[in-house]
């Protein structure tokens, strides 16, 4: 027995290609198939830490949710995680193999292919349905040869496809045609339709749009998808932040800044490292009903917020020159000096010990040492192997001069291994906290998951800024809300698209129709 395959193809990144792969996935799971996702290569720094103790890349995570099973690395056998302009460390079936440059990464492409065959031929055996996303576009005629994650990814699935474009964005008739256009005859057949993404407004208004649309490229339009704003589905990696840096960023924080200093919300400041990982963390937090999360690269940004947090990053050690370079460094050191609030997450938290060592080369030239915030006296050494875990464990620890208790589920993925120079008290098997009670650090991602860790640790945070707590209900578990939105998404697809062209081109039995 072999999965049907439906192949979910895009435009462009960032058109919605892990957002809908995830709600096939989810309507699938609905209708009682056995369904999961696929994705042969992915690039992003938002990783996790499977039950086995592999790593992958969170959207496939989200996917597997949506699909209703555990997430497994064959799900996302190849992983790039960037971590600098020109080269990314490699993950292979959940474990890295290095840092390859681009040049050095096409060198090596058929080891990767050969993992993409091994990990597809083991799921197509298991499943029902796979439903495969895309990268990018399949029609970068630049990259076609060494391209494997898009048509040859088809071919060896036999799947059909279908090509998604943003209106949003504009442009949506040269995408979607010039696409077509530029893909080879043989791949062009493999199209079973299109889907527009991002609709607003009266719908009736486009249906000239897709009339020229079907008789142009001789494609059926399965639907249009509404945008839907308060649709919650993680982000797959940091772009969306460099949107919002270009466009939001600086009213944004003049906006947060002047609602905090009226006591309206707890103003919660993120540092935007270039090479950010696991921002996920802290989308939770900005579902709470008093709580602004905003990203700052800038010191003039940072202003007082009520907590600072230095997230993980890919890089730890060109991160923190870019504290230094951009004047965020010092002003970090005068606003923990002021009594300011900082917790450190992975990469962050080693930035907050004394020094940092790499005498492998892992990160800089062997040898090298890196002079660190000095708010632990700690030392972190970056060794080859990779720290891959998860934890369940109740935590009660004192910070902002309260209380903060909670069972947590969390996860590490780092390379450096951190040494105390002196006791503190802990946060997690893996974290510290100063003796003030105002500065801590843990290697946990996955740290607000827990509604009632999440919940006493804003509490303790609002005492100690003197904010009132919200008259509204506050946010629940995650994997809850989490839960609510997979639902919304599928009912989004359903709606929105013919169905029985999609029941024709599996040639399934579908229960809606």
């Amino acid at each position: 027995m072999k999965a049907k395959n439906l192949m979910i193809l895009g435009t462009a990144s960032g058109v919605g290609k892990s957002v809908i792969t995830a709600g096939f996935c989810r309507l699938f799971s609905d209708w009682g198939y056995r369904v999961a996702p696929f994705k042969a290569q992915n690039m992003s720094n938002n990783s996790y830490v499977t039950a086995e103790g592999g790593e992958m890349g969170r959207a496939q995570v989200v996917q597997a949710q949506c699909a209703r099973q555990e997430p497994h690395v064959d799900m996302n056998p190849v992983l790039l995680k960037p971590a600098a302009d020109n080269s990314s460390q490699v993950i292979v079936h959940g474990r890295s193999i290095g840092h390859f440059t681009a040049r050095s990464y096409f060198e090596a492409k058929e080891i990767m292919w050969r993992a993409v065959c091994e990990s597809y031929s083991r799921l197509a055996g298991a499943y029902d349905i796979l439903v495969i996303e895309g990268a990018g576009s399949p029609a970068e005629v630049n990259l076609r040869e060494n391209d494997f994650v898009n048509m040859r990814t088809a071919e060896l699935a036999d799947a059909s496809c279908l090509l998604v474009g943003d209106i949003d964005r504009g442009g949506i008739f040269a995408s979607m045609i010039g696409t077509l256009d530029l893909l080879q005859p043989h791949e062009r057949e493999r199209i079973a339709g299109l889907l527009i993404n991002k609709f607003r407004g009266d719908r009736s208004l486009f249906e000239n749009g897709i009339d020229f649309l079907e008789e142009r490229t001789g494609k059926k339009v399965w639907g249009m998808l509404p945008y839907d704003p308060d649709l919650w589905i993680e982000e797959e990696d940091a772009a969306s932040l460099e949107i919002a840096s270009s466009a939001l960023w600086p009213s944004r924080n003049d906006v947060i800044a002047s609602e905090a200093k009226q006591s309206r919300f707890l103003d919660i400041a993120v540092v935007h490292f270039p090479r950010i990982s696991n921002f996920t963390d802290f989308e939770i937090l900005n579902k709470e009903p008093d709580v602004r999360v905003r990203y700052v690269r800038t010191a003039d940004q940072l202003g007082r917020p009520d907590l600072l947090i230095l997230p993980g990053t890919k890089a730890t050690v060109a991160d923190y020159q870019f504290l230094s370079e951009s004047g965020l460094r010092n002003a970090i050191l005068q606003y923990a000096q002021a009594g300011g609030k900082i917790l450190g997450i992975c990469g962050g938290y080693q930035m907050m010990g004394d020094k940092i060592l790499d005498p492998q080369g892992i990160e800089t030239f062997a040898g090298e040492e890196i002079r660190g915030l000095g708010f632990f006296h700690m030392t972190t050494e970056f060794y080859p192997e990779k720290v891959l875990r998860r934890v369940e464990v109740p935590l009660n620890v004192e910070i902002f001069g309260g209380t903060v208790a909670g069972n947590i589920q969390a996860y590490e993925i780092h390379m450096g291994r951190t040494f105390h120079e002196e006791s503190y008290a802990p946060l997690g098997e893996a974290g510290a906290i100063h003796p003030t009670g105002q500065l801590a650090g843990t290697y946990f991602h996955g740290l607000f998951e827990s509604a009632d860790f999440r919940k006493s640790f804003l509490h303790a945070l609002r005492q100690s800024t003197g904010k009132k707590a919200p008259t509204l209900v506050p946010t629940g578990s995650a994997s809850d809300l989490r839960e609510e939105n997979y639902e919304r998404l599928a009912r989004l697809l359903a709606g929105n698209l013919d169905l029985s062209l999609l029941g024709e081109c599996l040639n399934l039995s579908l229960p809606s129709l």
